[in-house]
């Protein structure tokens, strides 16, 4: 496989070509058996599912790992669990998708807790406090929980465990997992943590987000309070939100945390993201650096983390992968998501984006709901991308979902590699046409190539090209070859 590398704000293959990635997350978190016995972990991911994947577009994984999975005593490695995920990297390369390795982590930790996952027992320094048993929502340790929040004000101020630094371990962690993916065919990149939370500053900026609801709802006239209310009386929430579908509006609540997630971003994340990715230069140049965005932050709260930079210098291959949702997704709700307002999140995205002038893959996004009501805002997500150019890798497989009609939604027509620069691509899904405009600067020795997900009527373009069988559905890998110019790709279905 040709390797993946980044040039300005664009990934590029080592063929020079743009390349744009249609991806899922594959992230087993591992579960308790009850409340007393530790976490047990799996990589239960096939050579089928892989090759299913494969033949219906995906081309990127985001391979989800914990720490406590990796290093249950401290710098003892589970070499039979990354076993099982180079295994899964393995069957990525020979089906030709590329993975990117994802240190995951909700809550710090999921000890006593089924709503977590992530660091190991060892290295959870609670200072004394208690785990306690999610009860209500699955985040709720992030806004009130003593022991999430000590955990991670202790993790960014590099308490000691046993002598040495917390980051110390973590960091080995990641040089030794580095050491084993290092040189493989199908390796993207190294994503550092999973939603990096800011301690104890998280429940000041929870309060601060209730706070401004109340005082929003009480002082902004967009608010209607007493039909507010009444929806409220009535049990009907999800219309008591309804003045929040305006991003503006929304905004407003959010803004409740820009300082304390400015000081978090520029200060305790951005100097641990420079030592981890330091130290896997130590050990490779391969792969691309991946900086997320804070919990708070899917939100649309501004990301202030700057580039990548340790002794001295920019890291080269960096990209930001950020994430965002809707406040409906994981309730029933979710068929009543808001397009305004994770759009307004996306596009805060985008300018985190032009700050740092590196390209963009959409590490988490999207959600489940019963029914197809809901896949308006799926498609509505989809396009967004398209127009920015970013490719995306969706939250996330379980068993099922490839019967789910969300598929119908992720199954689609998109580039993967293009000779030059993309200048826009789209899918006209009244019409069922797909478009792709690109300008080739010069001669290639590779293709243009574009996936095709169903069969089509017409293929309309200035270059030669050939298809290539992809599944039984109609689904094929249509490759270009074409001079220097301008060039308009139609597809019609």
């Amino acid at each position: 496989m040709l390797k993946i590398s980044t040039s300005e704000t664009k990934f590029i293959d080592s063929e020079g070509r743009q390349r744009i990635f249609n991806g899922m997350n594959l992230c087993d978190k591992g579960y308790n058996k009850s409340e007393n016995e530790r976490r047990t972990y799996d990589v239960p991911y096939d050579e089928k599912l892989i090759s299913t994947l494969s033949e219906n577009g995906f081309n990127i994984i985001r391979l989800g790992m914990t720490w406590d999975a990796i290093e249950p005593q401290p710098g003892q490695y589970n070499e039979e669990y990354l076993d099982k995920i180079e295994k899964v990297a393995d069957l990525c390369a020979k089906y030709g998708i590329y993975f990117y390795l994802d240190m995951h982590q909700d809550l710090y930790a999921g000890f006593y807790n089924m709503a977590g996952d992530g660091a190991p027992e060892w290295a959870c320094l609670t200072d004394g406090a208690k785990f306690k048993p999610t009860r209500i929502v699955w985040a709720e340790g992030y806004f009130w929980g003593r022991a999430t929040h000590n955990c991670f004000d202790n993790f960014w101020a590099n308490k000691e465990y046993n002598g040495v630094p917390i980051q110390t371990y973590f960091c080995n962690m990641w040089k030794h997992v580095a050491e084993r993916f290092k040189d493989h065919p199908a390796l993207f990149g190294f994503d550092l943590l999973n939603e990096p939370f800011p301690g104890s500053d998280g429940g000041k900026v929870f309060r601060g987000l209730i706070m401004n609801v109340a005082k929003t709802v009480l002082t902004d006239k967009r608010c209607k309070k007493l039909q507010m209310l009444k929806d409220l009386l009535s049990g009907n929430v999800i219309k008591c939100l309804n003045p929040f579908d305006d991003p503006s509006l929304f905004r407003k609540v959010t803004s409740a945390g820009d300082a304390l997630i400015k000081k978090f971003d520029t200060g305790a994340y951005s100097k641990f993201i420079n030592k981890a990715a330091k130290a896997i230069r130590e050990v490779t140049d391969n792969g691309i650096i991946i900086m997320e965005n804070s919990y708070y932050s899917n939100l649309g709260i501004p990301y202030s983390t700057p580039a990548v930079n340790y002794d001295g210098k920019r890291e080269e291959k960096l990209c930001f992968a950020p994430h965002a949702y809707d406040l409906m997704v994981d309730t029933p709700a979710y068929k009543y998501a808001s397009n305004n307002r994770v759009g307004s999140i996306f596009d805060e995205h985008r300018r985190s984006q032009e700050r740092l002038e590196v390209p963009l893959l959409v590490g988490e996004w999207g959600g489940q709901s019963e029914g197809t009501d809901w896949l308006y805002h799926i498609e509505y997500l989809l396009d967004k991308f398209d127009g920015y150019h970013w490719g995306q890798t969706y939250w996330a497989y379980y068993d099922g979902l490839l019967e789910n009609p969300i598929m119908t939604c992720l199954i689609r027509t998109s580039p993967v590699a293009v000779c030059g620069t993309i200048e826009n691509y789209s899918y006209d899904r009244k019409n069922d046409v797909f478009t792709l405009a690109y300008n080739q600067e010069k001669e290639y020795s590779a293709p243009t190539e574009l996936y095709v997900h169903k069969a089509f009527r017409n293929i309309e373009c200035d270059g030669e090209y050939t298809l290539e069988k992809k599944n039984e559905n109609g689904a094929a890998m249509l490759k270009i070859t074409a001079a220097p110019g301008k060039h308009t790709v139609k597809i019609i279905f």
